[in-house]
């Protein structure tokens, strides 16, 4: 196998496309701290900061394709992913997984004390997170807090401590999360209900599932509202607010409970383009 396929392999294992996710909403909490709470602006924690995202989640995807590769292989809509694939050996990606988390707690030693502390606590839950599906149908919620941490983790990296304003953002990473992954899961409804495996959209149906993910996406929508007002942002944010809200809005009209067709669409294309053009205007708002 050629060390180009090699690494194909390993990027289509983590799903290194959907870092566009949580990747922008890192780079807000970055920017707010540099700007709004006067910190110096360093390339060196900038980098630092984008190695914890990668070796984070990197960790946490392919330690996610190990754990559930037995169900990935049952599932038609799974069984050509890498592993039951037989392009990734199972102990490989558990070795990835290892090193990624390794050197992500590595990482966080030399940006601060605060970071390097709660890395542990980060790593326990975006791992913790493979394990849910198992017994709760919260695991929605779960992986959104997973994700919730990139906006306040870049902004602890800066500052070295919490505060109001980058948390709300991350609460509208997690309901954002929560609410587009339900959209995610309502493709493997029977599944998960054949393999006796818990979501939303297998406790309460297609069409309840859909409501719960419509209340997470409005609880996201205000989140991003209350941000702009307690950080008394410039009009060019509201512009990205409106957007942001505007593809919330679009991926519950491209699916529907009797007609899931356009999932992928909703999932992927609808919330990376939300996440990178929100961030793009909310941090040229905070620089100018």
């Amino acid at each position: 196998m050629s060390g180009f396929k090699r690494v194909s392999d390993y990027l289509s294992l983590i799903k290194f496309s959907h870092t566009v996710f949580a990747l922008p909403f890192a780079f807000i909490g970055f920017t707010l701290a540099v700007t709004h709470f006067h910190q110096p602006f360093q390339w060196q924690l900038l980098v630092e900061m984008l190695l914890c995202m990668v070796f984070a989640r990197t960790a946490a995807m392919s330690f996610n394709r190990y754990l559930d590769r037995s169900y990935d292989a049952l599932n038609p809509r799974t069984a050509a992913r890498e592993i039951p694939a037989g392009l990734i050996k199972p102990q490989s990606a558990l070795v990835f997984t290892i090193i990624s988390s390794v050197l992500f707690i590595a990482t966080t030693w030399f940006i601060n004390i605060a970071c390097f502390s709660l890395s542990f606590v980060a790593l326990f839950v975006i791992l913790f997170y493979s394990y849910t599906k198992r017994f709760t149908a919260l695991c929605h919620i779960i992986l959104g807090i997973g994700l919730s941490l990139s906006p306040i983790g870049a902004f602890l990296a800066v500052t070295g401590h919490f505060t109001l304003l980058p948390l709300l953002f991350s609460f509208s990473v997690l309901t954002w999360v929560a609410g587009f992954d339900i959209i995610y899961a309502l493709q493997d409804e029977a599944f998960d209900r054949s393999q006796k495996l818990h979501s939303i959209p297998a406790a309460i149906g297609v069409k309840n599932a859909l409501l719960v993910s419509t209340l997470l996406h409005i609880l996201s929508a205000i989140f991003v509202i209350s941000a702009g007002i307690v950080g008394h942002f410039s009009w060019i944010y509201w512009i990205g607010a409106m957007f942001y809200i505007a593809m919330l809005t679009y991926q519950h009209l491209l699916v529907k409970p009797t007609d899931l067709s356009k999932v992928n669409m909703a999932f992927a294309n609808t919330n990376g383009f939300a996440s990178v053009v929100f961030a793009i205007f909310t941090i040229i708002s905070l620089l100018v």
